[in-house]
């Protein structure tokens, strides 16, 4: 099982982070099918975010696709309610449900964000709003274990706050900052962490490097987020229905 969730780990970081995420829902919905621990999962889920991001922070932000001006109005507020989130343990049966309802909003958005569209002309972002969004999805991210690019990429993007390549930049280094500070919080609670984490951190760097060197030269991919929006649909019904 270990390996087995170590390929998987290496195409959901490629993927991810082609499109400037860490991965995290992603990493969840193979945790929850292979029947990992809850407990387990969000510490490891943050730990491969946190390296996923990394890199596709670097790649994105040495491209130019990054805009200071919306990230740290965000990110301010963000990462204190990521790291109060993380402090926050869950009893389980209000955790799974709350991950798989986050697990069907990626597969919902995924998809869409495979089918194109127009979106609509950049404008500016209010600050008291980005502080507002941060508080929010800061606290989700550290409550579930993610990064929350999830919820904050198609946001900036149907608002009209920034460009799609921006957009990723921004999103790839809120993920880094969120992931850490939801981890940081958590580090208390932690007992224990999977045998298999060294094997899975070795796939999603690699994974990661390939995905953002991909997205960086405007890979499109489309196909391969239909895919996984199944598996994550299927993963959030599996962690409702118990």
């Amino acid at each position: 099982m270990t390996f087995l969730l170590a390929i998987t780990f290496f195409f959901i970081a490629a993927l991810y982070a082609s499109v400037g995420s860490g991965g995290g829902s992603g990493y969840l919905a193979a945790m929850s099918l292979a029947g990992i621990s809850p407990s387990v999962m969000k510490p490891t889920a943050l730990v491969l975010n946190i390296l996923v991001s990394s890199i596709g922070a670097w790649k994105f932000i040495r491209a130019g696709h990054f805009s200071g001006r919306l990230f740290w109005p965000i990110a301010a507020m963000s990462v204190p309610f990521a790291f109060i989130g993380g402090r926050i343990a869950l009893p389980v049966a209000i955790y799974k449900p709350l991950v798989g309802l986050v697990l069907m909003y990626a597969a919902v958005r995924l998809f869409r964000t495979s089918r194109g569209g127009s979106l609509p002309a950049v404008r500016p972002l209010p600050i008291w709003t980005a502080l507002l969004i941060g508080a929010i999805i800061g606290l989700l991210s550290g409550l579930i274990g993610i990064g929350g690019g999830i919820f904050l990429s198609p946001l900036i993007l149907l608002a009209g706050w920034a460009d799609t390549r921006d957009a990723l930049g921004i999103t790839a280094a809120f993920v880094l900052v969120n992931s850490t500070a939801g981890l940081s919080g958590h580090l208390s609670l932690v007992k224990s962490l999977p045998f298999g984490l060294p094997v899975w951190i070795t796939a999603v760097i690699i994974g990661g490097w390939v995905g953002a060197e991909f997205g960086s030269k405007r890979l499109n991919p489309a196909a391969l987020r239909q895919l996984l929006a199944l598996v994550l649909a299927a993963a959030g019904i599996k962690m409702i229905i118990g």
